[in-house]
């Protein structure tokens, strides 16, 4: 399978929902920016986490600037009249601070006070 990455805002994080006994699932919505021409336009997309992996989002709140992994995954489906429907989800697998976010700024920034004892 197939694996992307995307960076984006973290615009918004559903609540973890739990479909059936042995399914969990939670959706969040990262914003990009998309440059067509000279123009700017935002996308809005949206991931879903399931089982063990909904709780990554805890540590991010909205806003946050994050780099997203995930599998492409699509399904087929009959509903009772029998008519075949298509879905396609974007299965995240791991959440991460950006490159320049404030995550990233911290964590570097801590390591350097750290260092502060070295003599140059």
């Amino acid at each position: 399978m197939s694996s992307f990455e995307l960076e984006g805002k973290l615009e918004k994080v559903f609540d973890t929902e739990q479909v059936s006994e042995k399914f969990s699932k939670r959706e969040f919505v990262v914003k990009t920016a998309n440059q067509v021409g000279d123009s700017v336009y935002e996308d809005f997309i949206k991931f879903q986490a399931t089982q063990d992996r909904c709780d990554m989002l805890d540590k991010y709140k909205e806003g946050s600037d994050v780099k997203v992994s995930f599998n492409l995954r699509g399904r087929e489906w009959q509903n009772k009249e029998g008519e075949t429907k298509y879905f396609t989800n974007l299965e995240a697998w791991r959440v991460e601070g950006a490159e320049g976010s404030a995550t990233s700024s911290q964590q570097s920034s801590s390591s350097k006070e750290e260092d502060d004892d070295l003599p140059f």
